[in-house]
């Protein structure tokens, strides 16, 4: 079995890459006290997010159910964009649900699941070919992400 924080581990050698972008080379960083803040209060901004979705997916999952089948009435790609995205919100949530405890902890293991959170929102973009959300709103989570990897040990 391999090592999941060995160096060929592709997730890895992404977030190497995307540190070596997004912190090392940037022309630009976040002053300290940002980051501070940013950290202090990531855990009590995802904890709000997650309570305010979660009963819409709840809502969403239970619509589903009776209008999941209408869907592929607009076309195969229309029901299956719309079970692509109740299924990436879903994983979405509970990501941020599990990075909850370690972000408070300010552990690694948390900032990780914050990282897969966000990777999964980029994977859906792609999916979806919204460059536009995949550019500004990805590039900015990514960004501040890796901001305050170092607050997270």
């Amino acid at each position: 079995m391999t090592n999941i924080n060995s160096e060929t581990n592709p997730l890895v050698q992404l977030e190497n890459l995307l540190d070596e972008y997004l912190v090392k080379k940037t022309p630009f960083t976040l002053p300290g006290g940002w980051r501070e803040m940013i950290v202090k209060f990531a855990p009590w901004m995802n904890l709000i997010l997650i309570l305010v979705a979660l009963p819409a997916l709840l809502a969403f999952l239970g619509l589903s159910t009776i209008f999941m089948p209408l869907s592929y009435l607009g076309g195969v790609q229309t029901g299956l964009n719309y079970t692509l995205s109740l299924v990436v919100a879903a994983v979405a949530v509970v990501l941020n649900a599990i990075a909850i405890p370690g972000l408070f902890k300010r552990t690694r293991q948390g900032w990780i699941f914050l990282f897969y959170a966000t990777l999964v929102g980029v994977v859906e973009n792609v999916i979806h070919f919204n460059i536009g959300n995949l550019i500004l709103s990805s590039l900015l989570s990514l960004y501040i992400l890796f901001q305050v990897k170092g607050y997270y040990k």
